[in-house]
């Protein structure tokens, strides 16, 4: 199982010098990935918060082998010319070590969609995650876009350049946990991230069903594919870990969140896994 740090962008850690040194420290330390939320803000007593981007931005420059990206963006709430062009600029930049992690959001923790004026139905959002999806991965191949959907217009646009992996960026697709719709998005993907998990009994379960899902599609039983938990960091991922997921990302608390204690959490690596 691999062991990726997971950084809420806010307060401290607003700062993207401070999430590049981070990065920089948990790549020296053998951490495997350096992900981050996505998020415009957050409850009191969270104050600032930075953009994604340009934080995996400067990650990526301070980095050279830990995989990286946002985990996970509410892709509804982002125009999805853009992402494709942002994903493909990182993905060059980092040399092929990004990972677009994608899901609805919530609106529950500080309200950020109806704020904001974004769309609050989850079945609408979920039918333009879906858009989206089909538009970005189309932009990674190199091909003419050509869309016309309830939500999106793309009218012949090839977006040159691609992405350094090839077929293109992983998707990790996150979705609440035992949920039909979301396993069924994740399986067309590269990776899934269940939400409010309830166990490893539970990630069993999902795992499963994603293999038959992925099986009936005929997707080739060698490709790459990804389970992802978060969980509080002093849990034993182990049970996890047989249970079928292939990466762990410790869950930090955005309201008691430190510089000085992720330095411990990086250095403490080894007893965590």
């Amino acid at each position: 199982m691999k062991a990726g740090l997971w950084l809420p962008l806010f307060d401290d850690l607003a700062e993207p010098q401070v999430c590049a040194d981070l990065a920089r420290e948990a790549e020296e330390a053998g951490w495997d990935g350096v992900f981050v939320w996505d998020n415009v803000r957050w409850l009191e007593p969270v104050r600032a918060a930075a953009d994604p981007w340009i934080t995996l931005a400067a990650i990526a420059t301070a980095t050279s082998q830990v995989r990286i990206g946002p985990v996970v963006t509410p892709l509804a709430r982002r125009r999805p010319v853009r992402v494709a062009q942002e994903t493909v600029t990182l993905d060059r930049l980092s040399g092929g070590r990004l990972v677009l992690g994608v899901g609805l959001g919530s609106d529950r923790f500080a309200r950020e969609f109806v704020s904001t004026g974004e769309e609050t139905d989850d079945r609408r959002r979920a039918r333009m995650l879906d858009e989206a999806l089909d538009i970005v991965t189309g932009a990674w191949s190199g091909r003419t876009v050509q869309h016309r959907g309830d939500h999106y217009l793309v009218d012949g646009i090839r977006f040159l350049p691609g992405p350094t992996q090839t077929p293109g960026v992983p998707v990790w697709v996150a979705g609440t946990a035992g949920a039909a719709r979301p396993l069924q998005r994740a399986a067309r993907y590269d990776g899934y991230v269940p939400i409010e998990l309830s166990g490893p009994g539970q990630l069993a379960e999902a795992v499963a069903r994603i293999a038959d899902l992925r099986s009936s599609a005929g997707t080739d039983a060698e490709r790459p594919y990804d389970v992802v938990v978060a969980l509080p960091v002093d849990t034993d991922p182990t049970p996890y870990a047989d249970a079928g997921a292939t990466w762990w990302l410790p869950e930090l608390d955005p309201d008691q969140l430190s510089v000085a204690s992720i330095r411990t959490l990086i250095r403490q690596r080894q007893p965590a896994r």
